[in-house]
């Protein structure tokens, strides 16, 4: 994906081969419980708005997906996508929704070795077999439980981290993406409109609760990219990517974090929240001692620093396409669409990479190709 720019639009979607299934079945899930579900309770006006949480009583899958067909949480009857997303921002302050977040565990088959969420065997899990230590969500895999509105609001990934999420079946799922490139013009304009959020805490996009309307983007002059995941599909996200969205109705989807070696230079220059205990931090000295032992020295003494060249792909996609491409990694060439939408205020390849890339996930699994 890198090799061919995607990193640069900030948002990739991979479509495996149709007969390709992480489960084989998912009628045995029912009575999986969500611990912890939230109501997402939001204020605001004008494409402006804030995202509170609410802690509801553990309910089970069987018991979410009943209340989120309910009369009083399902979705809206639509023509078009662009139809349903005019309803989710006019409606986005009533009726809250509620959404099975943060699940640990994966719905993954034991089998399934491609592309598996709990399995990517990337540098991330340096942090484990190192240290020992497990961060959820992070190095382990999470299942979140939507419905009609259920939101996750502008943020990066912790740590600047790559992420990826499958949806494994359900309502499909809008994604907004501002390209790595116009991170700091995203921040800035978050500050001038929240600037008690951010007198508070310099990094408070990562609490997850700010939502600003694309109409808001387009008026300030951000570029942005918006795209549907469909059931069955891959959304990958590239570090430092502002990315929020929103689930069409029921859905469950899976997600977790990974990393690359082009990825330690944002981890070690990321913007990290100091004002909340339970925000991730992740010491960059061990990446920064096995993978670049050459700058190890300047970095304890705090002297490496330097501007980050987001267009860069990251080094051993480059090496393995290089002497793999043609053979097994990628069994055919991605279609590229020129013709832009029209909601796109962007100049970012998003759409030509992340709307058409096909892997074949049967015959290799490495993310950083």
């Amino acid at each position: 994906m890198e090799y061919q720019g995607a990193h640069q639009a900030g948002l990739a979607k991979v479509v495996p081969p149709k007969d390709w299934r992480p489960r084989k079945s998912y009628d045995d899930i029912d009575d999986l419980v969500i611990p912890a579900p939230i109501q997402q309770v939001v204020t605001g006006q004008s494409g402006l708005f804030t995202q509170s949480n609410i802690q509801k009583k553990p309910m089970t899958v069987r018991e979410f997906r009943k209340t989120a067909n309910s009369d009083k949480f399902c979705s809206p009857r639509y023509a078009d996508i662009e139809e349903l997303e005019r309803k989710y921002w006019k409606s986005v302050t009533f009726n809250s929704p509620i959404y099975g977040a943060d699940v640990n565990g994966t719905l993954y088959d034991p089998d399934v070795t491609d592309w598996n969420i709990g399995k990517l065997n990337t540098i991330l899990d340096t942090v484990e077999h190192v240290n020992g230590i497990t961060i959820q969500g992070v190095n382990t895999p999470y299942l979140y439980f939507g419905m009609w509105k259920t939101t996750f609001a502008w943020h990066t990934e912790d740590m600047d981290l790559y992420s990826i999420n499958y949806l494994h079946f359900g309502a499909s799922k809008s994604w907004y993406c501002v390209p790595p490139e116009q991170g700091k013009k995203m921040e800035r304009l978050a500050q001038g409109f929240f600037p008690g959020s951010h007198q508070n805490c310099e990094a408070f996009l990562r609490h997850k609760m700010t939502l600003i309307s694309p109409s808001i983007l387009r008026k300030y002059g951000i570029p942005f990219e918006k795209i549907t995941q469909e059931p069955g599909e891959f959304m990958v996200t590239f570090p430092y990517s502002y990315h929020a969205g929103f689930n069409h109705g029921f859905n469950c989807a899976e997600s977790t974090n990974f990393a690359t070696e082009r990825w330690i230079e944002y981890g070690k220059q990321a913007m990290l929240c100091t004002c909340r205990k339970d925000m991730v931090k992740i010491s960059m000295d061990l990446f920064v001692k096995k993978y670049q032992p050459e700058r190890y020295e300047q970095w304890l003494a705090g002297r490496d620093t330097g501007p980050i060249d987001h267009s860069r792909p990251t080094p051993e996609a480059k090496e393995f396409l290089g002497e793999e491409q043609g053979k097994d990694c990628i069994s055919q060439e991605p279609e590229v669409e020129k013709k832009r939408p029209p909601h796109s205020s962007s100049q970012s390849p998003l759409v030509s990479y992340s709307s058409t890339l096909t892997l074949h996930l049967r015959t290799h699994s490495r993310l950083s190709d």
